[in-house]
């Protein structure tokens, strides 16, 4: 079976908005890693027209190694985009979702050893209403933002977690590893 994990930055106060953080060099390599170890990751329109910024980094690069390296990373992984609007992707390592969230999730989720990446905040929240995500990575920056949308804040369902292991960073920002308790209840 293979496994989907939800990752995702978020404040203190639970916002998710790239432009609340400030990731430094460790955060990049991080998730250079995470996404090198990965084989798809799924996104929804708006987050996925975000990450087209590191394509601009792969024309031009920064001379900043971690960026660099995040930026070669995010083109090499396969990208499946959930979108109503869009009608073609041009980034040659993404397309366009021919089935919805769920029949997606199950079915790359059937491949064995498959590590399934979510890296948005609506496609998190539906995936966890579904109760398909085997593991949530939540990195909490040490920032509170005061407005923005927050990850859980749709959930209206009560959600048990146990927590794996958490990974602290030099910038004070932390990751919390979690599983969804019910599925270690049938272990």
């Amino acid at each position: 079976m293979g496994k989907i994990i939800a990752g995702i930055n978020m404040t203190l106060d639970g916002v998710c908005d790239h432009t609340k953080v400030t990731p430094d060099d460790e955060v990049h390599h991080h998730y250079d890693q995470l996404l090198r170890e990965a084989d798809v990751i799924l996104y929804g329109r708006i987050t996925y027209q975000l990450m087209e910024f590191w394509k601009t980094i792969l024309e031009k690069p920064t001379g900043n190694q971690s960026m660099d390296e995040f930026a070669v990373a995010m083109d090499r992984i396969p990208k499946i985009v959930f979108s109503r609007t869009l009608r073609d992707v041009d980034w040659k390592s993404a397309t366009l979702a021919k089935r919805s969230l769920e029949e997606e999730a199950l079915a790359l989720a059937q491949q064995p050893d498959k590590r399934i990446l979510v890296g948005s905040r609506s496609l998190i929240i539906d995936l966890l209403r579904l109760d398909l995500i085997d593991e949530f990575q939540l990195m909490i920056h040490p920032v509170i933002a005061g407005e923005g949308l927050k990850l859980f804040e749709d959930i209206r369902d009560r959600k048990l977690l146990k927590l794996i292991k958490t990974k602290a960073f030099h910038s004070g920002a932390i990751i919390h590893y979690y599983e969804p308790a019910e599925k270690q209840i049938g272990n």
